[in-house]
C-alpha cells in the first residue's frame, strides 16, 4: 500500500533575476543564433583558406613541372649561358628576362650560371648604350613600369643568389679588388647590383628602395657573418664584397634621405652595425661609414627611434656577442673620428651620447666594474692603483675583443671631441638654448654611465688632461649659477633614472661629472699651480665653486632627502632592477652627493693649509641650529647622514659639540657603575711607557673606555701617597705621551717643521714596534675620550690615516720639502730625460743601511720619461707618504678606533683633528678662564691678590698667555668649547701663609698640571706678581705633584 505525504499542489516557480521566462528564452535564442552565425563564418573562412592553399600548391606543382620546359626553351633560344643573346634581349618585347625569371632557382647551380651570363650581357651592353636605351624603346608609361619591374627582379635575384651560395663563393668574395677578380661569378653579381642602383640609372633609386624593402642588408648581414675573414688581418686589401657594400651603404643614405619611411629593421644601421667586430673584419667599411654620411645618419636614426630600434635588432649571433653590445662597440670604435669631422653638429654629438648611454645599460653585469673600483672617485678615498692606472684585476666580458671595443668609450680623443662639440657655446653669458641644454645633459649622462661601467682611471685621465673638461664644464656651471637659472636636463635612459632625474635641478648631472674629474686633478695639482698660477680654475672661481657645492649638498642631503621621505615617489624596491642598480635613482644620488662632498672636503683641506676664503664660506646657510645638532646626536637621521657625507657644511664648533656629546654618551655607558669599566695599574715613573704597555695593551676596549686608576711607584719601589681622583691619571697621560711620542724613543720621527709621524724603520727599534703603535693609538684615543689635551704636533699626512685617507703630492712638502721640489722639477722638465738617469725606484737610508725599492715591478729597468713622469711622481709621493708607514699607521689606527669611533673622527679634517687633540689655536680667553676658575686655600674671586693676578694675566701678550696656559694645564691651548669643558676645572690655590713674610714673597708660583692647579703665593703688588709669574712660566719652574 502506497502512502502519500506532502502538498499535492504544485509550487509556483519564482524568478529571482527580476525577468520573465519569455525574456530569458529570448536572450538564449539570440545567443544561440549568434554562435551559429560565427560557426558558419569560420567554416566559410576555412573553406576559402583551403581552396587558396590548394590553388597555391597546384600552381607550385604546375610551375615546377613547367620550369624544366621553360629552361630548355630559354637555352634553345639564347644558349646555355646566354651566349646567343645580344643587347636586344633587354627590350620590352624580348622574352629573355621573362623566361629567366620564371624558371630561375637560386639553389640550382646551372640557373646561377645563367643569371651570371645575363649579368655579363648587361654589363657588355651598357658599355655601348645607356640603361634606358636597353630596357625601353618609346619610353611609354607601360614600358617604364615594365623596365622598373624587370630591374628590381633582376637585382633581387642577384642578392638571393649571393645569399644562397655565399659559402661556395667564399674564396671569390674574399679576394682583393683587382681587375682579374671582376670576372668572377660573385663579382659579376655584385657589379650588377651597383649598375642597377646607380645614380646614372633612371630607375636606380626605385631599385634601391625595392631592395631595401626586401631585406637587402639582412641578406648582406648573413653573407658578412658567414664569410668570417680573419679580424687580425687588418692590413689586408679591400675585397670586392666590401667595395660593393660600401657603395650600397652610400646609396642607402641617399635613398633614406629621399624616402625616410622605409622600415628601419632592414636598414644598414640595424642589420650591419650589429655585426660583431665589424670594423676589424671589414676595415674598409669603417672609412665609408665615418666619412660618407653613414655615421651621422645612423646615429640620428637610432636616436630618433631608440627603444623601437633596439627591440628590432637581429638575434644574437652567439651568447658572447649580444647584438646590442656589438652595435655599441662598433659605434664607439669609430666615434673619435666621427666626432672630430667638420660636419659633426651639436645635435649629432647629443644623439651619439644619448644612444651610447642607452646601450651602456645593456652591458652584462660581468662587465661592470667591481664595487671597489666603482667607488674610486665617489665615496672612499682611492688607492694609488686606481688613480694611476697600475695593472690590477679587472672584470671582463667573455669575449676580450668585444671588451676592447667597449673600452673605446674611454678613448681620450673621443672624450676630447665630444666635450669640444657639446660645450662649444658654454662661453656665452646668457642662458643656454634648449639644444645646448640637451647636449650638456646627454654628454654628462654618457660620462656618468662610463664612470659606472669602465675602469675609472682611463675615463677620468682622458677627461682631466686630454679633454680639458674642468674649465669647459665649469664655464657652464658658473654661467647658470650666476644667472640663478638652471635648464631642465633629462637623462634619457630606459630605467627608473629617466623618470626621477628629470625632477632634480639642472645642476645635478653637470656636478656628477665635474666633481670626480676635478677631484682627480687636485691630486696632481701642486700648491704653485693652485695658488699662484691658479690652474685650471682661478681663486675667485674656486670660491664660487665652494658656494655651488655647499648649496648642492645641502639640497641633496637635507632638502631633497626630506621631500623624498615624505613623498610616495621613492618606494621600497623602486631602486632595484636586477643588474642595473647602478643606473637607479638611489645610486645616482649617492654618486653625486659623495663626489661633491669629496671635492668640497679637498677644497676645505686646501683652505685649512693656506686660506683662500674664510672658513665660514664652507658652512651651510641654514640648518645648523639646535634642532640640527640634536638630530645629529641620534641614529639614522638626516643630520647624521649629512655629517657623515659632508661634515664641513656644519661649523667646526657645532661639530665639536656633537663629537663631545658622543663622547659623553660613551663615557656614561662605561662609567663607575659599570663593573667592567674600572682598571687599576701600578706605574714606575722611570719606566712609564713599558709598564703602561704591559698592563694596558691587553685590556678590552670596554675596559679602556672605563675608569683607569693609577698608582705611581717611585725610584725606591715605594708607592706614592695620594688617591687618584683624576689628577694622577692626567699626570700619567701627560707622562706617557711625552715619552712615547718623543723622537728619542725611536718610534716616531719629525719633519723639518717638527711635526711627528711614524718612523718607517721602527722595526729596527723594537721587535714589538707594531704592538707599540697600536698601544699609542689607544693612548691618544683615551686622551681624547677623557678630554685631556696633549700638546703633540702631528704631521697632517699621518693624521689623515686616522680617517683612512691616502696622502698625495701636495702633502709631500710637510714631509720632505727638498724631495717635493725635486718632483716639481721633474714635472716641468722639458730637457733630455736620458741625462737624468731616473728610474722607478726609491732609495732608503735608515741608520746607515741603504736599500733600494722598486715602485712598480721591474722598476729598476724602467726609465722615467716625459710620458710616464706624472705616474713616477705620484708613485714616489705615495711611497713616501703612504706605503712606508702603512703598517705603523694601520696598527696605530686599530688601537685608536678601539676608543674613538671612526664616524666621530670622520667629521673633521686633519687640521681640525689636531685642534681636537691639542686645543684651540685661538688666543686664550682670559675672561672665560676667570669665569670658570675655582679657588682654594683662602682665595676667592674678590680677593685682592686674585684681582691683581687677573689684571696681570690679561695684559700678557699672546705668546706669554699660551706659556701660562701650558704651565698650569700642560697644554698651550684651551678647550675648543671654552674653559667650561676643561677637565678638571682650573683652580688657584694659595701657597704659604698670608702674613707678608719674606719667605712667602720669595717663592715662585708653582703648578700641578694633573689637576690644572696654580699655587699662587699672596704677593703684595701687581709688579711682583708679573715678575714672579713671568719667571715661572718662562723658566719652567714648578710641576710638582701635591
Amino acid at each position: 500500500m502506497m502512502f502519500f505525504s506532502g502538498d499535492a499542489t504544485s509550487k509556483k516557480k519564482v524568478d529571482l533575476g527580476g525577468r520573465s521566462g519569455k525574456e530569458r528564452d529570448r536572450q538564449k535564442l539570440l545567443l544561440q543564433t549568434k554562435l551559429e552565425r560565427e560557426q558558419r563564418q569560420r567554416l566559410r573562412i576555412q573553406t576559402q583558406s583551403a581552396k587558396q592553399i590548394q590553388k597555391f600548391v597546384r600552381g607550385r606543382r604546375e610551375v615546377a613541372a613547367v620550369r624544366p620546359i621553360i629552361r630548355s626553351e630559354f637555352c634553345a633560344i639564347y644558349g646555355e649561358f646566354s651566349e646567343r643573346a645580344d643587347r636586344n634581349a633587354f627590350l620590352p618585347s624580348s622574352k629573355f628576362l621573362s623566361l629567366l625569371f620564371f624558371f630561375f632557382q637560386s639553389s640550382n647551380d646551372g640557373d646561377v650560371q645563367r643569371l651570371v651570363g645575363a649579368c655579363r650581357l648587361l654589363k657588355q651592353s651598357l658599355s655601348q648604350s645607356k640603361i634606358s636605351e636597353l630596357f625601353t624603346v618609346e619610353r611609354t608609361i607601360s614600358e617604364l613600369a615594365l623596365a622598373s619591374h624587370r630591374q628590381k627582379r633582376l637585382a633581387s635575384l642577384c642578392v638571393h643568389s649571393l645569399f644562397i651560395n655565399c659559402m661556395s663563393m667564399k674564396m671569390e668574395l674574399l679576394k682583393d679588388v683587382h681587375p682579374s677578380a671582376i670576372s668572377q661569378d660573385s663579382s659579376v653579381l655584385l657589379e650588377t647590383l651597383l649598375l642597377l642602383t646607380s645614380d646614372d640609372s633612371l630607375w636606380g633609386n626605385d631599385v634601391m628602395e625595392h631592395l631595401m624593402r626586401n631585406k637587402l642588408f639582412y641578406f648582406f648581414r648573413y653573407i658578412l657573418l658567414q664569410l668570417k675573414p680573419d679580424a687580425k688581418q687588418s692590413t689586408r686589401e679591400k675585397t670586392y664584397l666590401e667595395y660593393v657594400v660600401c657603395c650600397l651603404a652610400k646609396r642607402y643614405v641617399q635613398t633614406m634621405s629621399a624616402a625616410n619611411i622605409l622600415p628601419i629593421e632592414w636598414g644598414f644601421p640595424c642589420q650591419v652595425l650589429s655585426i660583431p667586430l665589424l670594423w676589424q673584419r671589414y676595415p674598409s667599411l669603417k672609412q665609408v661609414f665615418v666619412y660618407e654620411g653613414l655615421w651621422g645618419h645612423s646615429i640620428h636614426l637610432i636616436a630618433s627611434n631608440l627603444s623601437k630600434f633596439i627591440s628590432l635588432l637581429p638575434s644574437d649571433t652567439t651568447p658572447e656577442f649580444p647584438s646590442c653590445i656589438c652595435l655599441l662597440g662598433n659605434l664607439l670604435e669609430v666615434a673619435a673620428e666621427g666626432l672630430c669631422s667638420s660636419d659633426c653638429t651639436l645635435q649629432l654629438a647629443t644623439d651619439f651620447a644619448v644612444v651610447c648611454t642607452y646601450l651602456l645599460e645593456d652591458l652584462p653585469s660581468s662587465f661592470f666594474r667591481s664595487s671597489r673600483d666603482r667607488n674610486y672617485d665617489v665615496s672612499d678615498d682611492p688607492g694609488p692603483d686606481e688613480d694611476m692606472d697600475i695593472d690590477g684585476p679587472e672584470t671582463t666580458l667573455s669575449e676580450p675583443a668585444l671588451e676592447q671595443q667597449i673600452l673605446h668609450a674611454a678613448d681620450p680623443e673621443l672624450l676630447k671631441n665630444l666635450v669640444r662639440v657639446a660645450f662649444l657655446q658654454s662661453a656665452t653669458n646668457g642662458p643656454c638654448t634648449e639644444a645646448e641644454a640637451e647636449a650638456v645633459g646627454a654628454t654628462c649622462a654618457f660620462l656618468y654611465s662610463i664612470f659606472m661601467t669602465l675602469p675609472t682611471s682611463r675615463v677620468i685621465t682622458g677627461l682631466a688632461y686630454k679633454a680639458q673638461l674642468v674649465p669647459q664644464l665649469w664655464t657652464h656651471i658658473k654661467r647658470h649659477h650666476r644667472l640663478q637659472s638652471w635648464p631642465s636636463i633629462e637623462f634619457k635612459g630606459r630605467n627608473v633614472l629617466e623618470m626621477l632625474v628629470s625632477r632634480l635641478p639642472g645642476w645635478v648631472l653637470p656636478l656628477a661629472v665635474f666633481c670626480p674629474v676635478y677631484s682627480y686633478l687636485l691630486m696632481s695639482i701642486d700648491n704653485e699651480e693652485f695658488y699662484e698660477q691658479q690652474r685650471p680654475l682661478s681663486i675667485p672661481d674656486i670660491i664660487r665653486l665652494v658656494s655651488v657645492l655647499k648649496e648642492a649638498l645641502w639640497q641633496l642631503l637635507w632638502v631633497l632627502t626630506n621631500k623624498q621621505s615624505s613623498s610616495s615617489a621613492h618606494k621600497p624596491g623602486s631602486d632595484a632592477f636586477g643588474s642595473r642598480r647602478m643606473f637607479s635613482y638611489h645610486v645616482f644620488q649617492q654618486f653625486v652627493s659623495k663626489s661633491a662632498s669629496r671635492l668640497l672636503a679637498e677644497l676645505h683641506d686646501r683652505n685649512s693649509r693656506r686660506q683662500f676664503t674664510p672658513p665660514e664660506d664652507f658652512h651651510a646657510r641654514q640648518g645648523v641650529d639646535d634642532y640640527f645638532v640634536a638630530q645629529a646626536e641620534g641614529e639614522h637621521t638626516r643630520a647624521r647622514d649629512l655629517l657623515r657625507q659632508a661634515p664641513f657644511l656644519v661649523p667646526f664648533k657645532d661639530r665639536v659639540r656633537i663629537f663631545t656629546s658622543h663622547i659623553a654618551a660613551a663615557r656614561a655607558e662605561n662609567g663607575p657603575q659599570n663593573p667592567m669599566g674600572r682598571t687599576r695599574i701600578k706605574i714606575r715613573r722611570d719606566h712609564i711607557t713599558e709598564d703602561a704597555f704591559a698592563q694596558l695593551n691587553g685590556i678590552s676596549a670596554e675596559a679602556l673606555k672605563g675608569t683607569i686608576r693609577v698608582m705611581f711607584v717611585n725610584e725606591l719601589g715605594v708607592e706614592e701617597a695620594g688617591v687618584d681622583g683624576g689628577g694622577i691619571f692626567k699626570d700619567f697621560m701627560e707622562g706617557i705621551t711625552k715619552t712615547g711620542f718623543d723622537v728619542q724613543y725611536g718610534l716616531f720621527k719629525e719633519t723639518s717643521d717638527h711635526l711627528l709621524y711614524p718612523n718607517p724603520a721602527s722595526q729596527m727599534v723594537s721587535d714589538e714596534h707594531l704592538q707599540y703603535f697600536e698601544f699609542f693609538g689607544k693612548m691618544l684615543g683615551k686622551a681624547m675620550f677623557e678630554g685631556i689635551l696633549v700638546d703633540i704636533p702631528f704631521a697632517t699626512f699621518f693624521l689623515s690615516k686616522l680617517r683612512k685617507k691616502h696622502s698625495y703630492l701636495h702633502d709631500l712638502p710637510s714631509l720632505d720639502p727638498e724631495l717635493y721640489q725635486s718632483m716639481l722639477f721633474l714635472k716641468h722638465y722639458d730637457g733630455d730625460w736620458s741625462q737624468l738617469a731616473a728610474y722607478f725606484v726609491v732609495t732608503h737610508n735608515e741608520y746607515g743601511e741603504q736599500t733600494e725599492v722598486e715602485l712598480i715591478p721591474g722598476g729598476r729597468d724602467i726609465q722615467v720619461t716625459g710620458d710616464n713622469v706624472i705616474k713616477y711622481i705620484h708613485l714616489v709621493a705615495h711611497h713616501r707618504l703612504n706605503t712606508q708607514i702603512y703598517q705603523q699607521s694601520l696598527h696605530f689606527l686599530r688601537g685608536f678606533q678601539q676608543v674613538i669611533h671612526s664616524e666621530w673622527i670622520d667629521m673633521f679634517n686633519e687640521h681640525e683633528i689636531q685642534t681636537i687633540i691639542s686645543g684651540s689655536h685661538e688666543g686664550m680667553d682670559v675672561d672665560d678662564l676667570r669665569k670658570n676658575a675655582n679657588y682654594a686655600g683662602g682665595y676667592d674671586e674678590h680677593h685682592p691678590v686674585i684681582e691683581m693676578f687677573w689684571e696681570v694675566v690679561q695684559k700678557l701678550d699672546l705668546g706669554l698667555q699660551q706659556k701660562f696656559l701650558k704651565f698650569v694645564t700642560g697644554c698651550s691651548r684651551g678647550p675648543l668649547l671654552g674653559f667650561k669643558h676643561l677637565e678638571p676645572q682650573f683652580c688657584i690655590q694659595r701657597a704659604g701663609l698670608d702674613d707678608g713674610s719674606q719667605e712667602a714673597l720669595d717663592r715662585l708660583p708653582t703648578s700641578a698640571t694633573c689637576m690644572n692647579l696654580l699655587k699662587l703665593p699672596p704677593y703684595r703688588s701687581k709688579e711682583i706678581i708679573h715678575e714672579k709669574l713671568l719667571y715661572a712660566i718662562t723658566a719652567g719652574a714648578g710641576f710638582d705633584l701635591s
